[in-house]
């Protein structure tokens, strides 16, 4: 019993420490290849999560978001261009597995990305 305690303590710790660590996952891009995003928070309107891509500042990611929250829901899944800190960002709703996500690719670098999951 004492064992099974010590092992699932350890478990939780090492999930902390990886939680923490920063480490940037990677996601899969439309064109198949893996890029690295950062977690930066929530979006405060539709609570979903906001990750950015290393080019991309999380103050900048988070703008992104709530710009694109504010316009996305009347666009009815249609993309939308958004306009923030002196950049132009084209967002739209991708297919992802299992689930889908929004992501918002700088329309003068498409390297910077954001994207907002559930």
């Amino acid at each position: 019993m004492r064992s099974n305690k010590v092992n699932a303590a350890a478990g939780l710790l090492g999930a902390v420490v990886l939680g923490l660590s920063g480490a940037l996952p990677a996601v899969a891009a439309p064109d198949g290849a893996a890029r690295a995003v950062r977690f930066c928070g929530v979006d405060q309107v539709t609570g979903l999560g906001v990750s950015a891509g290393p080019d991309v500042s999380c103050a900048a990611a988070l703008g992104v978001a709530a710009a694109y929250t504010r316009l996305g829901q009347r666009a009815g899944g249609a993309s939308v261009d958004v306009h923030t800190d002196g950049a132009t960002w084209t967002c739209r709703e991708r297919r992802g597995d299992p689930n889908p996500y929004q992501e918002c690719l700088d329309v003068n670098d498409e390297g910077r990305r954001v994207l907002l999951t559930s």
